[in-house]
């Protein structure tokens, strides 16, 4: 791998090219904070996309991408006066030994859970010990991703089940209440009570150590597969799904399940 100071080269053209960039281009000249928020989410999706492809060769792209946008807020903040790299990285770095006294200071944190928990309680203390558990939850987060950030903050101070199996006794409590009223001709209450079912179903995922947004996404892209390679069976026999019967769709479901898809 490259030397420290080969990385250290790289980043400092990284930057001399977007301050240049920043002073020539019209389009880059244009952008502000607020242009470029849609555009560092879909990125960041776009990084998460490749890991979850376990795809290396666009990790290294997609973190690119990332990497110019922090250089990109970076250099709008130091044209302002606000802040430059340079105080983007110090924060960052003070708030890391901060938040690792386990390794620059005289905490014992010896498990993954240990650290987790002590960052919990120091990001507490930072904000003056009266903040709100759940306030450090942004209001951004997509809901699956943000019941589980919830449910694991909550978490940090106490607020759980004793043994994890206790969690099934409330999944199956939703899902009587989610019955009720789906039995009901009309129901206000039907999507809240699917919204508490889901809930439930994410602390399960919590307690047992699953990623639901991980979990779910594996899903996904296993009915992709599956499903085109019954739209490809089915438009090699010169048919049409839309005149198939479901009973026929599953001879090539099951096909695909057989060969692993």
């Amino acid at each position: 791998m490259h030397t420290r100071v080969e990385q250290l080269e790289s980043f400092s053209r990284l930057l001399d090219v977007m301050s240049e960039l920043r002073e020539k281009c019209p389009w880059d000249k244009k952008q502000t904070f607020e242009s470029l928020r849609s555009n560092t989410i879909e990125e960041v999706y776009e990084l998460a996309d490749a890991i979850s492809n376990r795809d290396l060769k666009n990790i290294k792209k997609e973190l690119g991408d990332v990497l110019l946008h922090v250089v990109f807020y970076a250099q709008m903040g130091s044209e302002t006066g606000d802040f430059d790299i340079k105080d983007v990285c110090d924060v960052l770095v003070e708030k890391l030994i901060y938040r690792h006294p386990h390794i620059y200071g005289t905490t014992e944190a010896n498990t993954p859970e240990a650290v987790k928990q002590n960052w919990e309680q120091l990001k507490l203390k930072e904000k003056g010990g009266n903040a709100s558990v759940l306030s450090g939850v942004p209001t951004a987060l997509p809901a699956l991703i943000k019941a589980h950030r919830i449910q694991d903050k909550a978490r940090s101070v106490g607020f759980d089940w004793a043994q994890r199996e206790q969690v099934w006794d409330k999944v199956k409590e939703e899902i009587a209440e989610f019955e009720v009223e789906a039995l009901k001709e009309e129901s206000d209450n039907l999507e809240g009570e699917f919204g508490d079912l889901l809930f439930s179903l994410i602390n399960a995922a919590r307690l047992y150590k699953i990623n639901p947004e991980n979990a779910l996404e594996k899903t996904n892209k296993k009915f992709i597969r599956r499903f085109n390679y019954l739209e490809e069976r089915t438009i090699k026999q010169g048919r049409d799904l839309r005149q198939m019967s479901l009973e026929e769709m599953d001879v090539f479901w099951d096909e695909a399940k057989s060969l692993g898809l």
